[in-house]
């Protein structure tokens, strides 16, 4: 790789050195850097250190470095992941793409042992399970003892690969969704790597085959979810073509009043963001607030990124990071070195640090956040609580009017019908007063009116089980721990 700008440099912490690419030595040359927000940094960092003339030249390293927050750029730069994060569904797809590369390689005379995921993937085996069993004191049990005998082949394939490829790890069945073991145990917030002798350290970043691979940038973490396709690119070496993102910092200030839970912060965070309109964007938080916003927060609201439209919602590295990643069993020497890292790049958070530049900014003072409720499917429709009774009587009132074939429905009929749509007679509903019969698994029957909550199992949640509870057989099919600590 080159080194156009001269910002190759070594880093010594603990008595180990690291090679690393250093923002303060381009900032020399280009006096922007400095002003960057953390997720540019992260950018930048990476074109640095991926610059080889064909995909990242020295060109592109300029621009983002000359970045201006007052004006939007159209300039694509290559974005080069650290890892890639995979769940089963579409995991197993590119195991199979692996498989069968090794397979042509053998036929062609070649070594089949040279096809190996060029970026480190890692693969979490989280959506396979199904509630087959509930309401017993044994239901997680014969769930995963079920879920074992469904999936044997997927399993068995899966294990293979495991044992077959280099830079390839799977997290067994029956330990938990891609997000928290991600969180918990696979992110790094600074990756190392060994490269021409020499250690090297860069920010931990990734692209995931779920939407809300977005979590892990509450521990600062740059990531995002892709299609399989790009998932499987990624995993190749490949990088992300991208235009530099605009970013749109959110300020906070504050700490939520008593009775207010992250749940209500996130909701209004939401709103602000989706009223904004900041898809395609980078939402980056800063701000004295994240002082007294624990990280379980923090990723609580980068969480709900495709929720508000963005890219990512990104959190910058400071002590409460370090603190999680103490608490979640990270090693003393990974934890110094991420401070050390951050400090020496400039992407540490620090109380009087000044602002960066953003192309705009929200702003919001967390003790104004009052307990709120949303619909899974429109969090951006907050209703605070104090207003709900009021809200909810109103719109079932009307549902209640249209379902009747009220004025309100006759209104939207009569629209229809304008635009050139017709009606059907099987279309009108039987059940206009809202109540309607049901039958579980048992034939009880039951009354469901307006209002009533129904509780459902989620299909696709496994219920992590603690180790001294695993007596069941399908255990030793899979160990326990297939990967080391990162």
């Amino acid at each position: 790789m080159k080194d156009s700008y001269k910002t190759r440099t070594t880093l010594k912490v603990a008595n180990k050195e690291y090679e690393i690419f250093s923002l303060a030595e381009l900032g020399k040359q280009f006096a922007n850097v400095n002003k960057l927000p953390y997720s540019q940094k992260i950018l930048l960092e990476n074109l640095l250190r991926c610059e080889d003339d064909v995909n990242v030249t020295r060109d592109d390293i300029a621009a983002l470095a000359s970045w201006n927050a007052k004006s939007e750029t159209s300039k694509e730069i290559a974005f080069t992941p650290a890892r890639v994060l995979m769940q089963d569904f579409t995991g197993v797809p590119a195991v199979v793409d692996l498989a069968a590369m090794r397979d042509a390689m053998k036929n062609l005379g070649g070594d089949p042992k040279k096809i190996n995921p060029l970026s480190p993937a890692e693969l979490v085996i989280d959506h396979s399970i199904m509630v087959d069993v509930f309401g017993r004191p044994d239901a997680a049990e014969k769930n995963a003892e079920i879920e074992f005998e469904r999936n044997q082949e997927r399993y068995s394939f899966l294990r293979w690969g495991q044992d077959a490829f280099s830079n390839f790890k799977v997290v067994p069945p029956d330990t938990g969704i891609c997000h928290q073991v991600n969180l918990e145990y696979l992110a790094r917030t600074v990756f190392t790597r060994e490269v021409d002798g020499k250690t090297q350290a860069y920010p931990d970043t990734l692209v995931g085959t779920d939407s809300h691979t977005t979590m892990i940038n509450g521990l600062g973490v740059l990531g995002w979810g892709v299609g399989g396709i790009e998932a499987e690119a990624a995993m190749l070496g490949q990088p992300i073509t991208m235009l530099i993102p605009q970013v749109i910092g959110f300020k906070l200030t504050g700490k939520l009043p008593e009775g207010a839970t992250a749940t209500d912060l996130v909701l209004t965070v939401v709103q602000m963001l989706r009223k904004k309109g900041v898809v395609g964007k980078f939402v980056e938080f800063f701000g004295d607030g994240l002082a007294n916003l624990p990280l379980a927060d923090r990723a609580t609201i980068a969480n709900m990124a495709p929720e508000y439209g963005a890219t990512c919602g990104i959190f910058p590295i400071d002590e409460e990071t370090l603190t999680y990643l103490r608490l979640t069993g990270r090693a003393d020497e990974q934890v110094k070195l991420i401070e050390a890292y951050a400090k020496t790049q400039g992407m540490w958070r620090a109380e009087d640090d000044a602002d960066a530049e953003y192309n705009d900014v929200l702003d919001l003072d967390m003790s104004s956040v009052v307990p709120s409720l949303a619909g899974p499917k429109r969090p951006q429709d907050r209703i605070p609580l104090s207003q709900a009774k009021t809200i909810v009587t109103h719109h079932m009132t009307e549902m209640q009017d249209h379902r009747a074939g009220g004025p309100s429905r006759h209104q939207e009929i009569a629209k229809f019908e304008g635009e050139g749509g017709g009606t059907a007679v099987a279309a009108e509903e039987s059940h206009h007063a809202g109540s309607i019969r049901v039958k579980d698994e048992e034939v009880n029957e039951y009354d469901l009116n307006d209002g009533a909550v129904v509780m459902s199992s989620p299909p696709l949640l496994p219920v992590p089980i603690h180790p001294i509870h695993r007596s069941w057989s399908p255990r030793a099919f899979w160990p326990r721990t297939p990967t080391k600590k990162a």
